[in-house]
């Protein structure tokens, strides 16, 4: 591997990155980023776990569908677990899938048949925050390297951070658009009924509590309808 070019592509990719504008689109350049930076990778995608329900996430071939929906089928498979391991091994790399692989012996098999041949997955995580895992695909068997490897995990890992922050940067707004309109629910309601700012929210408040709905949708309500009925 030409390490140097790696160390552009890799300062592009962070640059174009920074510049998605939500976190779907972060995600699609990270996956794309996997197969125009990792040698041999075909196909990939993340895989979130939801207990036992999977989520594929950006993915850059159906085959990265077929393979979670196949692994949440039979409850095993690297991909589930590089994105629930808590402690250890954080990478997981099959070299072949063309010969017997005893820790999935439902998966290995019908893998084959999707066409894999082998295949890398990296929990994404932050200090605080596991996300799941960036999985990587080859049709081949016996393509990956220790230096396909190396590239995975530091795309993993920077991945992971830009994950957290597109994410954090989505709450954020959903945040300031939640204080828009329970704003504009509480001066409906002091106009309507001569409240003050405090007995506005109040009312909001307790509607929301009293009924098991969340205060932005008691907010929305009013916006909409002009009281909290």
């Amino acid at each position: 591997m030409d390490w140097g070019r790696f160390a552009q592509q890799m300062a592009s990719m962070a640059r174009d990155l920074l510049a998605q504008e939500s976190v779907g689109a972060t995600l699609e350049r990270i996956t794309h980023s996997a197969t125009e930076l990792v040698e041999g990778c075909d196909a990939a995608g993340i895989l979130m776990l939801h207990g036992k329900k999977v989520e594929t996430l950006a993915p850059t071939e159906q085959l990265v569908v077929d393979s979670d929906r196949l692994q949440e089928q039979l409850g095993e498979g690297p991909c589930f677990d590089a994105a629930r391991t808590v402690d250890g091994e954080r990478v997981f790399r099959i070299a072949d899938f063309t010969r017997e692989q005893p820790a999935w012996p439902g998966y290995a098999p019908r893998a084959r048949e999707l066409g894999v041949g082998s295949m890398m997955g990296f929990l994404l995580y932050t200090e605080d925050e596991e996300l799941g895992a960036l999985n990587i695909y080859s049709r081949n068997p016996g393509v990956f390297t220790d230096a396909s490897e190396l590239a995975g995990w530091l795309l993993a890992s920077h991945a992971a951070i830009a994950f957290s922050s597109a994410r954090t940067h989505a709450q954020m707004e959903h945040a300031v658009a939640t204080r828009h309109v329970i704003g504009e629910a509480m001066g409906i309601l002091m106009g309507a009924h001569n409240l003050t700012e405090k007995q506005a929210f109040e009312t909001l408040r307790r509607f929301s509590q009293e009924n098991n709905i969340k205060l932005r949708e008691v907010a929305r309500r009013v916006c909409e309808q002009g009281s909290v009925d």
